[in-house]
C-alpha cells in the first residue's frame, strides 16, 4: 500500500509539473530569442547618431568597430541614392540581398530575416536630402538559444526536487496508515493464534484508531467469557464431588460383594473423569504441554475399555500402536477424544458387538480411525454438528473429537467402516501445509485397507 500511494503521488506530481514546464520551457526559448533580436536592434540603432554626423566609409567604420557586434563582423551600413537606388555597402561585414536591401528600402521598416546560421535585422534610417541607409545586424543562432538549456536544466531539478519532496510526504503519510493498518493485523493474527493478552495500538487515522479500540475491546470481552467459561468449566465438575461422596458413602450400604465393588469402581472413575476436566479447565494456567505419544495414549485407553468390552463378550482390537507416534495434541485433549469415541460404541451399540482402533502415521499426518459393527450413522453430517444426534444422546462426543483434531488443522469424518458399521476418522496434522482434499481423500483411501480387521 505504501509503495503504490508513492507512485500514485510520483505520477501526479510529475503530469502536474509537467503541464507547468513544457510551456515554461517553450516561453523561455521564445524570452531567449526575442532578447538576442532586441540586441541587435539595439547595436544597430547605436549606429543612427553617426549616420546623422557623417556618411563616409572612415567615419562609419570606425562606429561599427567602437560597437560590440561590429568588432565581431555582425554590423554593416548600406547607402541608397535619392531615388532609392541599389543600395551600395558603406562599412562593415555584410551579407543582405539585394532583394532585402529593396525590401527595406520600400518598406522603411525594420524586420528580420532567416539566414544560415542565425537571422539577419534590417534597420531603415532616414537621411537628409532623400537619402536612405540601411543598418543590418547579424544574430548567431548561438545567440538565440543562449541561457536557455540552463534555464531548462534548473526547470528540471526543481521538478525532480518537487516530485521527490511530494513522494516522501506521501510515504510518510502512508507509513501511518499502514502501520496502524499492520499493527491491527498483527494483534489480530495473534489473537486468533490463542495469544487472548494480544492487544493493537491505538494510534494512526481516525477510522483505525476507531477500529484499533474496537479490536481490543472484542479481545478484552472475549478473554473475559474464556475466562468465565474455564471458570465455569471447572466449577460445574467440582459440584460433583459432594454427590459423588453420597454414592461412595451409600455403596457401603450395599454390603460385600459385586454390586460394591463395581458401584465403587464406577464412582472412582467418574472422579478421575472429573478431575480430568478440572485439570482441562485450568491448563491454560498451569502450562500443559501441548503434545504426546497417540500411541501410549490409546494403548492406555484401549486397556482401561478392555475390562467392559470382555464384560460384554465384545472383540476388540487395537493396530499400529506398537511405536511412538507424537501427535501436537495435549494428553488429556486426546484422551477426552478417544473416551469420548470408544464411550459412542459402547452407548449405540449392542452387547458383543465388535470394534478396533487403528493408528498410522503418515506424511506429515497421523489418522486414528475407530471401527464398530454395528448399524453405523445414516446421516454423518447431521452427527458432526455440535449437539445433535439422532440415537438419544446429546451429541458432544462427536464434538470433542472434532475439535480435537481441528485444533491441530486436520478434520473428523465419518464413514463406513470393513466391519460394516460406523468408522470416525480423526485425522491430526503434525506439519507440513494443511490438508487438501485430494490428499485427505488419498489418505483415506490406503489407510482404509490397513484398518481391515481379519
Amino acid at each position: 500500500m505504501r509503495r503504490t500511494l508513492a507512485l500514485v503521488c510520483a505520477a501526479v506530481t510529475s503530469m502536474v509539473a509537467l503541464a507547468f514546464l513544457i510551456p515554461l520551457a517553450l516561453l523561455v526559448r521564445q524570452i531567449a530569442q526575442d532578447n538576442a533580436l532586441r540586441s541587435a536592434q539595439f547595436q544597430a540603432a547605436s549606429i543612427e547618431p553617426v549616420l546623422a554626423v557623417t556618411t563616409s566609409r572612415a567615419g562609419l567604420s570606425k562606429a561599427i568597430d567602437a560597437a560590440q557586434a561590429g568588432g565581431d563582423g555582425r554590423l554593416a551600413v548600406y547607402l541608397t541614392g535619392p531615388a532609392g537606388g541599389r543600395g551600395v555597402l558603406a562599412a562593415g561585414s555584410g551579407q543582405a540581398d539585394p532583394a532585402d536591401l529593396a525590401r527595406a528600402v520600400a518598406s522603411a521598416r525594420s524586420f528580420t530575416v532567416p539566414r544560415p546560421g542565425g537571422y539577419v535585422v534590417f534597420q531603415p534610417v532616414a537621411l537628409g536630402g532623400g537619402r536612405l541607409a540601411v543598418i543590418e545586424a547579424f544574430v548567431p543562432g548561438a545567440d538565440l538559444t543562449r541561457g536557455v538549456a540552463l534555464s531548462w536544466a534548473v526547470m528540471a531539478a526543481v521538478a525532480v526536487a518537487l516530485v521527490a519532496v511530494s513522494v516522501l510526504l506521501a510515504d510518510r503519510l502512508a507509513a501511518q496508515v499502514t502501520g496502524a493498518a499492520r499493527r491491527l493485523a498483527t494483534a489480530a493474527a495473534s489473537l486468533g493464534g490463542g495469544d487472548l493478552t494480544a492487544r493493537s495500538e491505538v494510534s494512526g487515522p481516525p477510522e483505525l484508531t476507531a477500529a484499533a479500540a474496537a479490536f481490543n475491546a472484542m479481545a478484552e470481552r472475549l478473554s473475559r467469557m474464556i475466562t468465565a467459561e474455564r471458570v465455569m468449566a471447572a466449577d460445574l465438575p467440582h459440584r460433583l464431588r459432594t454427590p459423588l461422596t453420597a454414592l461412595r458413602m451409600n455403596a457401603g450400604a450395599l454390603g460385600p460383594g459385586r454390586a460394591e465393588d463395581e458401584t465403587r469402581l464406577a464412582v472412582t472413575q467418574m472422579e478421575q473423569e472429573v478431575d480430568k476436566i478440572i485439570r482441562a479447565a485450568r491448563r491454560p494456567a498451569l502450562g500443559e504441554p501441548s503434545s504426546c505419544d497417540a500411541a501410549e495414549v490409546l494403548a492406555e485407553r484401549m486397556d482401561f475399555w478392555s475390562a467392559l468390552a470382555d464384560d460384554q463378550l465384545r472383540a476388540w482390537h487395537l493396530v499400529g500402536a506398537d511405536q511412538p507416534v507424537p501427535v501436537p495434541v495435549a494428553r488429556q485433549d486426546l484422551i477426552a477424544a478417544a473416551d469420548a469415541l470408544l464411550g459412542n460404541v459402547f452407548l449405540h451399540t449392542g452387547e458383543g458387538t465388535e470394534f478396533a482402533v487403528t493408528l498410522h502415521a503418515g506424511d506429515g499426518v497421523v489418522a486414528i480411525f475407530f471401527a464398530d459393527a454395528g448399524p453405523g450413522i445414516t446421516d454423518p453430517g447431521a452427527a458432526l454438528q455440535r449437539g445433535r444426534s439422532g440415537r438419544g444422546s446429546t451429541g458432544l462426543g462427536l464434538d470433542i473429537a472434532r475439535r480435537v483434531a481441528e485444533s491441530t488443522g486436520g478434520e473428523l469424518r465419518i464413514d463406513r467402516s470393513a466391519l460394516g458399521g460406523a468408522q470416525v476418522q480423526m485425522w491430526l496434522r503434525t506439519g507440513g501445509p494443511p490438508l487438501s482434499r485430494g490428499r485427505r481423500a488419498g489418505g483415506r483411501r490406503r489407510l482404509s485397507r490397513r484398518s481391515v480387521i481379519d
